[in-house]
């Protein structure tokens, strides 16, 4: 019987680390998204759309890049999204290590 339970034990524990994995996978893929989505408000006032539509354009690629940054850093971890959005920092870009 005990055999039994340790084997259950480990498979639970395997699960979790399967499904730890997943859920980061996800969420760094959510920060490459956010990333990838700043680009749209760099490119959107040269498109031939009439003013309206680009603001709405802008506003909407801002809203949603922080918002999947969000989700991504909750799914990542706080400590890995620190680390993330310090290199999108541009006083950092400088800095020497050591």
């Amino acid at each position: 019987m005990k055999i039994i339970m340790t084997e259950v034990i480990q498979l639970d524990k395997e699960s979790k680390e399967i499904k730890k994995s997943r859920f980061y996978k996800v969420g760094m893929g959510f920060l490459i998204i956010s990333l990838l989505t700043w680009i749209i408000p760099v490119a959107a006032p040269f498109t031939p759309f009439s003013t309206a539509v680009k603001a709405g354009v802008i506003t909407g690629a801002i809203v949603f890049a922080e918002v999947m940054f969000w989700a991504g850093a909750l799914l990542v971890g706080k400590e890995v999204a620190a680390k993330y959005k310090g290199y999108l920092n541009p006083k950092n870009w400088r800095k020497e290590k050591g």
